[in-house]
């Protein structure tokens, strides 16, 4: 188990849930703002890192910033997390022509910037970037339905599609690790809707490469999939040997964690909708269930089950972390 990853797990009062986009209620800012400055980034990374007991400070998980700067088309409201309306190809047959970004164009440089400027100011916990992974990016490319039908009928140019989806990724990761990052989430939520056949063909293997290219004793690699799917992948994604594994709560976690490799950290998985529909109670509620299901595994921590939405109630987030704070102290 890498250092890193061995002082998070050695402090589980200290919480990694993905927490980012709420930073936006503390500043007074709209989501909007937030995206667009990479100022504005590292206050909101600040603002958490010093109100809330994190194990680590991550960065805006904005799963829209990768296929934007392929081209694709992105719906901004002030107070949402950015959206894909529309993906760069019509057709699978047309992946070829697609052109593999520098990770300077669109929003990419605000993010990785954002993360630089961050790990210069928080010295006391890592600082983590957000990335999406090469199956979830391909589906925002083409279109998610589409492709996972051309993944029988047209697997040759799916791949096409996935290895430009990797190399960019690998590319931005590196971006990243050269600022400053101590480490990665990659999201892969997409993945979670495949069957284990097709995860293991066209999502697991790019990972594996992704993970393989970057992958280094002082830099953390953590994959999260929040699909329900993932039950019936676990002795594949175990496979990865990711550092941490990040799961949602479409799943039983306690049926997940035995699969797991030992010297790697589970987390989750709080749901995230609770932070912004449920009051106080029902946070506190959720984390001792989790807790209590969860608690016989040495490798589990606490987290929210997927992104907390911008939106979120404070006093919920709040809560969630006294009763982190009640449990282990």
């Amino acid at each position: 188990m890498k250092d890193k990853v061995k002082k998070i797990l050695e402090n589980k009062s200290k919480t990694v849930p993905i927490l980012s986009f709420p930073s936006a209620q503390l500043m007074g800012i709209t989501v909007k703002e937030l995206i667009s400055s990479s100022h504005m980034q590292k206050e909101g990374m600040k603002k958490i890192a010093e109100r809330c007991n994190v194990g680590a400070s991550l960065n805006m998980m904005d799963l829209s910033v990768e296929a934007e700067a392929f081209g694709a088309e992105i719906v901004f409201k002030d107070d949402e997390i950015p959206t894909v309306a529309g993906g760069v190809i019509a057709d699978i047959s047309d992946a070829e022509s697609i052109k593999v970004p520098s990770v300077n164009d669109k929003r990419c440089r605000i993010y990785i910037d954002g993360v630089k400027h961050a790990k210069e100011e928080i010295k006391h916990i890592p600082v983590f970037c957000g990335v999406i992974g090469p199956y979830s990016l391909a589906g925002r490319l083409f279109d998610m339905t589409e492709l996972m039908m051309e993944c029988y009928d047209s697997p040759d140019e799916v791949k096409i599609l996935l290895e430009k989806a990797t190399c960019f990724i690998i590319k931005y990761i590196k971006a990243f690790k050269a600022a400053g990052a101590d480490g990665v989430i990659m999201a892969e939520p997409a993945a979670g809707l495949l069957s284990p056949a097709l995860n293991d063909e066209f999502s697991l293997p790019y990972v594996k490469r992704i993970m393989d290219e970057v992958n280094s004793e002082d830099f953390v690699f953590c994959y999260h999939n929040c699909g329900d799917n993932v039950v019936h992948m676990a002795d594949s994604l175990a496979s990865l040997n990711c550092d941490i594994y990040h799961f949602g709560n479409a799943v039983k976690l306690s049926q997940l964690i035995p699969a797991m490799p030992k010297d790697s950290i589970v987390m989750g998985n709080v749901d995230p909708v609770l932070f912004k529909m449920g009051d106080v109670a029902s946070i506190k509620e959720c984390v001792q269930r989790i807790y209590d299901e969860c608690k016989g595994f040495d490798n589990f921590m606490l987290s929210s089950g997927c992104d907390i939405p911008s939106q979120a109630k404070w006093e919920n987030i709040d809560a969630y972390f006294e009763k982190v704070n009640e449990i282990y102290v």
